[in-house]
């Protein structure tokens, strides 16, 4: 086997985030599935229009985070393949000299669907030891008859067995199509990428930027994958963080916790993911940097500065889609329900936007400092040795 347990075990943040997902999704779809049962009772209007409330709620939240988590998940797992494929290349090269096909070396990267098996499965049955509180939080005045908690199978084929079928073909045709490389370029480690003209603009643009500065633009353009994840991770930071405060009023204070641990779960391991990921795959960057005489914030300023805009873009879009998302679930989704008097007018929260920005400035730039201390702690000998 090329690919072992130990590699799919690296997908943690994978796990995580499938775990996430299916959690809320499970919560929201088995309640909107349960409470349809009941719909032949419901007389009074004021039921009817909570009903439609309520399973409006499941499917808008269902939806954009089990979506947004979705996106994120197929991006990581491509990303971590292609650096498996890019750190493996000559073992992988090797098979093919041999005459392994590129079926036969790629269909053992099934492996890594094993990380959304794990997730999904993990986030499946843990939403029911949460749920029995979920659903009484959700009917806490007693607008509708008793709601019975039914496991809907439907729901265990549709968040757990088909995302982890899909994700593990998935794996094996990306791996099929990044090994389609001479077997020369994968037993020299010759990265596949795409060699752009060197024009007079380009010229004159290197003649005008410092070193470091060139450096910084370059290692953005290689890492997209990685600016991505920064950006995601800012954006669950600022969007979770800002919409638990607004959810107290709006839900419920479980809504508000619940909404809460996924942020700080999400935001946290995609950005740490994304930081460490940035130092393992500059290693010899570093490296280089140190030797020439570069102190370590200027390889930090090097290699991590230019994500700094791009995380605090991130938050800034994730301050932009909370707001529009609460406007529109009150305005749309809520709309006769708030008629009633029974909700809030909802507004931009000044304060709350204020504290979020100051704690993720300063939970960044710690982290930042943590990944400096790496650098400067990073031996330069080993680093050259090891190929990475």
């Amino acid at each position: 086997m090329v690919i072992g347990i130990k590699n799919a075990v690296k997908l943690v943040g994978i796990t995580i985030m499938c775990f996430c997902a299916v959690f809320v999704c499970n919560l929201f779809l088995n309640f909107n599935i349960d409470v349809m049962l009941i719909e032949s009772e419901l007389t009074a209007e004021y039921q009817k229009i909570f009903f439609d409330a309520v399973t409006a709620t499941g499917k808008v939240v269902s939806s954009l985070s089990g979506g947004c988590l979705l996106i994120t998940s197929v991006i990581m797992l491509i990303f971590y393949i292609k650096q498996y494929i890019n750190s493996h290349s000559k073992e992988l090269g090797i098979l093919k000299a041999l005459g392994y096909s590129n079926m036969k070396i790629a269909k053992d990267f099934w492996i890594f669907g094993l990380s959304v098996f794990i997730g999904t499965t993990m986030g499946y049955f843990s939403s029911f030891l949460l749920m029995p509180v979920f659903y009484e939080k959700n009917n806490e005045d007693g607008i509708l008859p008793e709601i019975s908690i039914h496991i809907n199978l439907i729901l265990l084929l549709f968040l757990v067995i088909l995302p982890s079928v899909i994700f593990a073909l998935l794996s094996v045709t990306f791996a099929f199509i990044k090994l389609k490389r001479p077997v020369i370029k994968l037993l020299k480690e010759i990265p596949d990428i795409k060699i752009k003209k060197f024009t007079e603009k380009d010229a004159r643009s290197k003649k005008e930027n410092p070193f470091l500065t060139d450096l910084r633009k370059a290692t953005l353009k290689s890492k997209k994958t990685l600016v991505f994840l920064i950006a995601f991770a800012s954006f669950c930071f600022s969007s979770m963080m800002q919409m638990s405060f607004s959810m107290d009023e709006l839900a419920s204070e479980m809504f508000a916790v619940m909404i809460f641990m996924i942020g700080v779960i999400l935001s946290f391991t995609t950005l740490f993911l994304g930081i460490s990921t940035v130092i393992n795959a500059n290693g010899k960057t570093i490296a280089m940097l140190k030797v020439e005489g570069y102190n370590t914030r200027q390889c930090e300023s090097a290699i991590f500065g230019g994500y700094r805009p791009i995380a605090y873009i991130g938050f800034a879009i994730g301050t932009l889609y909370q707001y529009i998302l609460l406007k529109i679930m009150v305005e749309v989704v809520f709309a006769d329900f708030a008629e009633m008097g029974d909700l809030p007018e909802y507004g931009f929260d000044v304060k709350a936007f204020i504290i979020c920005l100051i704690t993720f400035a300063v939970i960044y730039e710690l982290m930042m400092r943590y990944c400096g201390g790496k650098i400067k702690k990073c031996p330069i000998k080993q680093i050259m040795e090891s190929g990475e």
